[in-house]
């Protein structure tokens, strides 16, 4: 796995593969689940639990590949004596593929010495790589799921290491160790906290991935300029992470009671949906900016109809395909597809730029994505 890691350039570091070679990772994921090959007849997702006990060679190759294991599944635990097949759900918990863990690690800029606060143990092992690289004594690390703590606690003490471990909403970041000089979190935000701004030292640096109800996301390496404010770039790449469970989406029902509400008449739209749909970086990156524009929608596709619903104002959009076209009505006081509308002309007219050229401005007064070609998008709330 290590030489795996640093074939793909992602260890440059000659310490941080000395962590990745050194830290046991099957320690720290003794059941997870995997994906079958084909969906079952619903069309979900058929998950296969896998132990050491189940299928031990397939359960040590996984635990060493690079990729992310899903060990929750809605909140509730797994008794890992007996687990059981499962269809669907919405995973709440993994050990994140190592690339990735290292990939932000090193984003983040850390330094021998750094007081570091990490939003999220999970399962402990991202943990015990910064442990075993930087030191358990500058370490603080968070978990909200108290038994997703109370079981990385043990691996992590297990294998020798002795961060400062709490179970703590990542919202509020840490204040009984605070301040830090360097935050990052494995969950994502739907803006940035402000009390993770606050716990940082004058020129700290808090690395986070945004995300949202339309699951756009972006990543934003921010510096804390000592005044209670933050400035950094957004970061390239199509990373994205749980959202923290205070920032989940909201139910929104049936989208026909939705629809149903909305006017007989419509228009063409300008753009198509695919535009923030479709799998690729361009998408991923424009699902963002689509998402700083009605940060309270939510998307959901049925019979090809693409239904926008905002359960905080009452508002709602629906997309239908009309021969190459699409038809577009909406209803409500927010005119869901025109403010999506609007940042993609913007977008279009500024030369379609990168994430990297967008800043985001933290202070008082809320929080800015700015790029000097486009209008500034206010991001919610938090």
């Amino acid at each position: 796995m290590a030489k795996a890691v640093v074939t793909d350039g992602v260890v440059i570091d000659a310490a941080w593969r000395r962590a990745v070679e050194t830290v046991p990772r099957h320690r720290f994921v003794p059941g997870f689940y995997l994906p079958a090959v084909e969906r079952d007849g619903q069309g979900l997702t058929v998950w296969e639990p896998v132990t050491a006990g189940l299928d031990h060679g397939r359960w040590l190759a996984a635990a060493y590949s690079d990729s992310t294991l899903i060990t929750q599944f809605d909140g509730i635990e797994v008794d890992w004596r007996q687990p059981s097949v499962r269809h669907g759900g919405a995973p709440t918990s993994s050990s994140t593929l190592p690339s990735l863990v290292l990939r932000m690690w090193a984003d983040l800029d850390v330094a021998e010495g750094n007081a570091v606060l990490e939003i999220g143990t999970g399962t402990g092992y991202s943990t015990a790589l910064a442990c075993e690289r930087l030191g358990s004594a500058v370490l603080t690390s968070i978990e909200v799921d108290p038994y997703r703590l109370e079981t990385a606690a043990d691996a992590l003490y297990g294998s020798g290491y002795a961060p400062t471990l709490a179970v703590a909403d990542g919202l509020y970041g840490y204040w009984p160790e605070a301040p830090f000089d360097r935050i990052i979190a494995a969950c994502s935000f739907r803006a940035v906290p402000p009390a993770l701004v606050a716990q940082t030292s004058p020129g700290g640096k808090i690395l986070l991935t945004l995300s949202g109800w339309l699951y756009g996301y972006a990543r934003v390496l921010l510096t804390a300029q000592g005044d209670g404010s933050a400035e950094g770039q957004l970061l390239d790449g199509t990373v994205s992470f749980m959202s923290a469970r205070t920032h989940a989406a909201p139910a929104f029902g049936n989208p026909a009671h939705w629809a149903a509400g909305l006017t007989e008449t419509g228009r063409e739209a300008e753009h198509s949906p695919e535009r923030i749909t479709a799998a690729t970086d361009e998408a991923f990156h424009l699902r963002f900016l689509a998402q700083s524009a009605a940060p309270d929608a939510q998307m959901t596709m049925v019979g090809g109809v693409v239904h926008l619903i905002d359960v905080i104002s009452g508002s709602a959009a629906t997309l239908t395909p009309d021969d190459g076209t699409w038809h577009v009505r909406q209803g409500g006081p927010v005119r869901l597809w025109d403010r999506i509308e609007t940042v993609l002309s913007a977008y279009d007219e500024a030369g379609r730029p990168g994430p990297e050229t967008f800043r985001l401005r933290v202070d008082d007064s809320g929080q800015q994505l700015r790029h000097p070609q486009m209008p500034d998008l206010q991001l919610p709330r938090p």
